[in-house]
């Protein structure tokens, strides 16, 4: 019986995720020494190699597999599933978990970080577990109580450095985000519980309700998935917490934890047999705001994790938009569309688990290089950090949706859709094209400023001047991501292999797709061809630079007698056009010192982008509450007495009310 149980691939995702659940468990009583974290490592490792063929292979055969828990709980069965929608999300979750793991040997080791390390490696563990049994419950209070886990582990890794107030209000942020998301999902359990009877999930178009109760159950689902995937307005903890976590935590929630949201929202989605077409129209307007918004504030930013940060939420409204799209081309009966839209959004889900991870870790080695996030200090790195910049650069390609890397796979399907609707009767989804178009051209200005500030010209800083290429440990997961991202673009067609079996259980039968409608060597002939004309201007740069005579200098000051490096242009430099024209959504706050005297010592001028959403409503709305919490404080007077008399008060009240 045993080595049946062995053979079977759900036994081991199931027992992956338990491993990876303890992985952690050994540092804390380890707590001398870096035995603990290689153990992770080494838990993390052999939990993926576990789970990833399994997954691969349950995908590949259609195989489903289902679990019941007994409990003593009152919210009936305790079930667990694994389906074709669960193990695709399962997929990033086990990629880049081991990868984080590998990668914070270098960046977070234990010798080093002695007293915050093992909780670290213990809540990154935690994590990922919670987020796999979030993506196989199959009952709302499991489901609710795996959500609840993951979002207090993701509280504890990003308060890591809580000494800093900027980190500990960035903790607070999460946690009311998390709540409000929370609040919102227990609606949504309690209208199913209502509808079905049961806390049980239901089977895929299966939930037929009336369009009232149907509505609210998705517009709950929007908010409290929605709120975790960081779609505009509800994104308000994530620039945040993924600029103040340490790099390889915020490699793992945005690149993982964010897509969770999306498979809400696709599981909700897939409970109906139908869908109203406004659904769709408010997903694609959601995504595409978030798209467009989160990418020009991000062009503004000099903070280079908080730069990672907003184009996440580009990344997450692209998913979005391709997900309304393929419930516009259900409810229309329009199965190119539909297929395009959900192909899409799902390839990119994957895409994205590759490359947005990739810059977090490149932005984690030049942080551990220089110590600063802020890029107007750094400058000049290629130089001394030439494999950490090659795979900056590579997955900077990749997110700016640019061919031979898998971005560009993906947001091709997406294009697709949107032009194919130009010539539909009513061609209003085909303005998604222009759309995603700029919010492109916006990303190629964004990461070109993040690449070229970060590490080209010369150092601003005496720290960027003595930095230090990263170690292996860092150097092998970001080959990895990018070696994968490299992969999706050449061969998509591998990638689309583990997309097609969740587009053809979600997708009912009536509107299946053929398949996609462009060869997919194309793909490969097209990176191709990027690949050898840049290996070719390679090779013709470097032999004719190798022809002329050596000789070093300083790079040409435009005339000045005594140039020096802050005459460069700087991350606030460089984005202040695009600022300018984004100015409705972000604010600068600048501070300047004073300046007095006929020979006035040196001051300093600093320039903060912040977002006018958020500062200026957002805040707002949060400060009025909270003077209504404070005075509903006052009741709380500490006196016994006093509480007896609400007691009272209380019970009077109630008896009236009975009368």
């Amino acid at each position: 019986m045993f080595t049946e149980m062995v053979r079977d691939p759900a036994v081991l995702v199931i027992t992956a995720t338990i491993l990876a659940a303890c992985s952690g468990v050994p540092g804390l009583f380890l707590r001398h020494g870096p035995l603990g974290q290689r153990l992770a490592t080494a838990g993390a490792l052999a939990a993926s190699l576990l789970a990833l063929p399994a997954l691969v292979s349950m995908l590949a055969s259609g195989a489903r597999a289902g679990f019941v828990i007994d409990w003593n709980l009152p919210f009936g069965a305790c079930e667990i599933a694994l389906d074709p929608l669960s193990l695709f999300f399962l997929i990033p979750i086990f990629l880049v978990f081991p990868a984080g793991s590998l990668y914070a040997c270098g960046y977070w080791p234990a010798a080093s970080h002695r007293s915050s390390e093992p909780s670290v490696t213990f809540f990154y563990g935690l994590l990922c577990a919670a987020m796999a049994l979030v993506v196989v419950a199959r009952n709302g209070a499991l489901f609710m109580i795996a959500w609840e886990i993951m979002a207090l582990a993701g509280y504890f890794l990003l308060v890591t450095e809580h000494e800093e107030p900027e980190v500990r209000s960035a903790g607070t942020v999460y946690l009311i985000a998390s709540h409000i998301g929370a609040a919102s999902l227990l609606v949504l359990f309690s209208q199913l519980r209502l509808a079905t009877g049961s806390f049980l999930f239901p089977g895929t178009g299966s939930l037929q309700l009336a369009a009232a109760s149907a509505s609210l159950i998705f517009i709950a689902a929007v908010v409290g998935f929605g709120s975790k995937a960081g779609i505009m307005p509800l994104h308000i903890w994530l620039p945040s917490a993924h600029a103040n976590a340490p790099s390889h935590v915020s490699a793992l929630l945005s690149g993982v934890m964010l897509k969770i949201g999306i498979y809400g929202i696709l599981r909700v989605v897939s409970f109906f047999p139908g869908h109203p077409l406004w659904w769709g129209i408010l997903l694609v307007l959601a995504g595409l705001i978030s798209a467009l918004m989160g990418i020009c504030i991000a062009s503004a930013q000099k903070d280079i994790k908080r730069l990672l940060a907003y184009s996440s939420i580009e990344n997450l409204g692209i998913i979005t938009a391709g997900i309304g799209m393929a419930l516009v081309g259900q409810g229309t009966a329009n199965p190119r569309l539909a297929y395009l839209g959900l192909a899409g959004a799902l390839f990119h889900v994957l895409n994205h688990s590759l490359f947005k991870p990739l810059l977090f870790f490149a932005a984690g080695s030049v942080m551990h290089a220089t110590g600063t996030r802020d890029m107007d200090r750094m400058g000049g790195l290629a130089a001394r950090m030439p494999w950490s910049a090659a795979l900056c650069l590579g997955g900077a390609v990749a997110i700016c949706g640019l061919p031979p890397f898998n971005g560009f796979a993906s947001e091709f399907l997406l294009y697709l859709g949107f032009f194919g609707e130009a010539r539909a009767p009513e061609p209003y989804l085909a303005l998604g094209a222009p759309v995603l178009a700029l919010v492109g051209g916006v990303a190629v200005i964004s990461f070109v400023k993040l690449f070229g500030i970060t590490f080209l010209g010369a150092p601003r800083s005496p720290e960027a001047a003595k930095v230090h290429e990263a170690p292996a440990a860092m150097l092998l997961p970001m080959a990895l991501l990018a070696l994968l991202s490299l992969l999706g673009g050449l061969f998509p067609q591998l990638f689309l292999r583990l997309v097609h079996p969740v587009v053809s259980a979600v997708t009912p039968a009536t509107l299946r797709y053929p398949g996609l409608p462009v060869r997919a060597l194309w793909f490969a002939s097209l990176g191709g061809c990027v690949l050898v004309l840049a290996a070719a201007l390679f090779w013709y740069l470097r032999r004719r630079g190798s022809a002329l005579p050596a000789g070093s200098g300083p790079t040409w000051g435009c005339g000045y007698l005594r140039p020096t490096a802050r005459m460069q242009y700087t991350a606030s430099s460089f984005g202040d056009m695009l600022g300018s024209l984004a100015s409705p959504l972000i604010r600068a706050r600048i501070t300047v010192g004073g300046i007095a005297g006929v020979a006035p010592a040196a001051v300093r001028l600093s320039y903060i982008p912040e977002e006018t959403i958020l500062y200026r409503v957002i805040q707002p709305v949060f400060s009025v509450v909270g003077i209504g919490f404070a005075f509903i404080r006052r009741l709380q007077h500490g006196e016994v007495q006093i509480y007896i008399l609400y007691i009272f008060a209380t019970l009077f009240l109630l008896m009236f009310w009975v009368e």
